[in-house]
């Protein structure tokens, strides 16, 4: 049941006992990987974010100094994936199920004696969701400390291997996507279907854009016929290898700085928690 995680890091592994009794609950990490059931091309299975998320989380954790306390719940494999829902076989939750589920996990970490909760996310249509969520859990209980993150934002090395419209506009199941599926999932991912495609029309000398800081709304089908948005066509197992290697490297180093975050207070924050009812 543990797939990619560690079983002594596998937190429906532990006991109701081994939790009550675990020294510095305050300090131990908990982890959500966090992904989707979502269309990703002709080429590659709905499971591709769930996949990666599992993946990371799991093989960072597993090369993680062992002095480290923390542990993966199991991955959420739905997320809010509405922008693809034309596309059959897409499974989306709404943004409200979505924040309501991530809450009471989050509220039944925080009961059990923890602060530390990171979100690992590897889905590109719910980061802002899940900062609502983290938001929202520290408003409600202000020693929680909730990290919402992104699989692809901790350090990695991808952007060496892709040219420079990939890296503008291969934001889904492209060459980098692809390339960690084959890794991943190589028996999964059916080469002979891999397109290329990327959006046409976008505005020209515009400060809008698909994304970034000023980004318009759109669905997958108002950019792409296939569903793929970037090349698949030139992805490898051995891109995919070095691209997954650094990814876990990077979050290793992310699961330490967790570790050892502490939050910045101020005297005058103090005071005011001590004055709130």
């Amino acid at each position: 049941m543990h797939g990619y995680i560690p079983p002594q890091r596998f937190f429906p592994y532990l006991s109701w006992t081994q939790i009550q009794h675990m020294p510095d609950k305050d300090k131990v990490v908990v982890l959500q990987p966090i992904g989707a059931i979502e269309q990703h091309g002709p080429h590659l299975p709905l499971v591709v974010d769930a996949a990666i998320a599992s993946a990371v989380v799991g093989k960072a954790l597993s090369a993680l100094d062992a002095n480290i306390p923390a542990y993966a719940l199991p991955t959420l494999h739905y997320g809010k994936s509405n922008e693809h829902w034309h596309f059959p076989g897409t499974i989306t939750l709404s943004a409200q199920t979505l924040i309501s589920l991530l809450m009471e996990v989050g509220e039944s970490i925080y009961r059990a004696g923890f602060r530390k909760f990171a979100i690992v996310n590897a889905h590109g249509g719910q980061p802002q969701v899940l900062e609502i969520v983290a938001r929202d859990l520290h408003q409600q209980y202000s020693d929680f400390m909730v990290f919402p993150l992104f699989v692809w934002q901790a350090p990695h090395n991808a952007s060496q291997y892709m040219t420079a419209q990939e890296k503008e506009y291969g934001i889904h199941a492209g060459d980098a996507e692809t390339s960690v599926m084959l890794s991943l999932l190589p028996d999964q991912v059916r080469m002979e279907e891999a397109v290329t495609e990327y959006p046409q029309g976008l505005p020209e000398n515009s400060l809008l854009s698909m994304e970034g800081k000023l980004p318009f709304a759109w669905m997958t089908r108002d950019l792409s016929r296939s569903g793929v948005l970037g090349d698949a066509t030139v992805a490898t197992q051995e891109k995919g290898d070095r691209i997954l290697e650094s990814l876990v490297d990077g979050w290793v180093q992310v699961i330490h700085d967790l570790y050892t975050f502490n939050p910045p207070l101020t005297q005058g924050a103090n005071e005011r928690e001590r004055e709130e009812p």
